[in-house]
């Protein structure tokens, strides 16, 4: 079976925006919870529940735009093949990538839990910034650099959050 140019675009935006969301979110909303002095094991739980519930929102926001934008262009009802494997993609991409962030909370504690996961959490969005810019021809640095510069204001935003109430 071949996937259509305009299919695997959008396979291809649902997979950058599900591991961008997983990761920014995730990490952002645990640099907050941690840096507010909260048990480990809230910050796992809390981790844990951030990834399962927002996977599965993204998923179903993803089916429901996909499928709405089929309708629309059919002007009838049409097979949602495409929205369902879109909503796969978004869910899975998502989930995978908020465990990067999550992963150093199960190993270690405190600062070094932070401090690991901030740095994974960033190492990673350069890696897809850069696989971005290369299979969008729109270059490696420029993907990469815009992508971790994101995901730092995400941190610093939970940071600062998460300061106001310690």
């Amino acid at each position: 079976m071949k996937i259509s140019r305009v299919a695997s675009a959008m396979y291809f935006r649902n997979f950058v925006f599900g591991v961008e969301d997983g990761l920014v979110s995730t990490v952002g909303l645990l640099s907050g919870i941690a840096i507010a002095g909260v048990a480990r094991e809230t910050i796992i739980l809390t981790g844990i529940v951030l990834i399962l519930v927002e996977g599965f929102s993204m998923a179903i926001g993803s089916f429901l735009s996909e499928s709405s934008e089929e309708d629309y262009r059919a002007q009838a009802e049409v097979a949602h093949t495409k929205a369902v494997t879109s909503a796969v993609v978004m869910f899975f991409s998502y989930s995978a990538a908020g465990f990067v962030p999550l992963a150093p909370y199960l190993v270690f504690s405190g600062t070094q839990a932070f401090a690991t996961s901030v740095v994974c959490s960033l190492v990673a969005l350069f890696a897809l910034g850069s696989f971005g810019g290369r299979v969008s021809h729109t270059g490696l640095v420029r993907g990469a650099v815009r992508m971790t510069i994101i995901g730092g204001l995400a941190v610093v935003l939970g940071v600062l959050v998460g300061s106001m109430f310690t």
